[in-house]
């Protein structure tokens, strides 16, 4: 992300950005790219306002314009109630907010946000995930995080990097698929007469049935591996009823992008 946005020069390599090159026309490079890094560092003795009318100084964006740029972006950034407030006065969650609305002084065609929701509260996360949300209709965001089902949420692409090197890059749910463990269904069964244990010489495709928990309740759980390809949700269901076995819930096993990650992680360790 430094070398993105130019902090520090590529060892080797190009770094092309929206067609310039990021040595060589540095200005024109930079000029594209809106980047929020981790730690919000700001300018708190200024109120809110002041600091993105600062931003959009250095960053020259006409004076004509400049007020209603300005007005427009802390309008976009939810930060209109609390603009004539000092920046230290404010809880973590708005200050990510004013330095999400310095990245986006001038216009800039790419987001690059480091980490954008560490350090806040659930209510701020979600906050901070919709406003993601919405810039990534009007720009290409690059967003970096550990915390993956926030990404999984949030991105339409994912790169997965290990020891330096790129090892994945795809959608959310083509990683998701690609890790799937077998085809697997999770239900939870009332079955008095325990008549579920005859129900896998009657339904066509199942390899395993086992029981994988009792519940106070009088439930049981039971796991279901299928064969490949073979969908078994219907025979279930019918099967079950003629066997009188109610069914409290079923779900499929589905595959995170946590699984993905771990698995592609330790496939590169190997």
């Amino acid at each position: 992300m430094n070398m993105l946005t130019g902090f520090i020069e590529q060892t080797e390599g190009e770094i092309i950005i929206d067609g310039y090159n990021m040595l060589k026309k540095p200005k024109k490079a930079k000029k594209e790219i809106g980047y929020m890094p981790e730690g919000v560092p700001l300018y708190t003795d200024l109120t809110v306002k002041e600091f993105v009318n600062y931003m959009a100084e250095i960053k020259n964006v006409n004076k004509k314009e400049r007020k209603e740029k300005v007005e427009t972006i802390i309008e976009e950034t939810g930060l209109k109630d609390v603009e004539k407030k000092l920046i230290k006065n404010l809880s973590r969650g708005y200050k990510q907010r004013v330095s999400m609305a310095g990245s986006l002084v001038g216009e800039p065609k790419i987001l690059i946000l480091d980490e954008p929701t560490v350090g806040l509260d659930p209510k701020q996360i979600t906050e901070i995930r919709n406003l993601i949300k919405d810039l990534g209709k009007t720009h290409t965001v690059i967003l970096s995080s550990h915390i993956l089902s926030e990404v999984s949420q949030i991105c339409n692409k994912v790169i997965i990097i290990n020891k330096g090197k790129i090892v994945a890059v795809d959608t959310p749910e083509n990683l998701e698929n690609k890790v799937s463990g077998n085809n697997t269904i999770y239900v939870t069964v009332e079955d008095t007469e325990n008549k579920i244990e005859k129900i896998k010489e009657k339904i066509v495709g199942i390899k395993k049935l086992e029981l994988i928990q009792s519940n106070e309740d009088g439930t049981k759980q039971y796991m279901i591996e299928a064969e490949e390809d073979v969908d078994l949700r219907k025979s279930i269901f019918a099967e079950f009823a003629k066997e009188n076995i109610t069914i409290f819930e079923m779900k499929k096993a589905d595959s995170t992008l946590e699984d993905a990650f771990m698995k592609l992680i330790e496939g590169g360790n190997k």
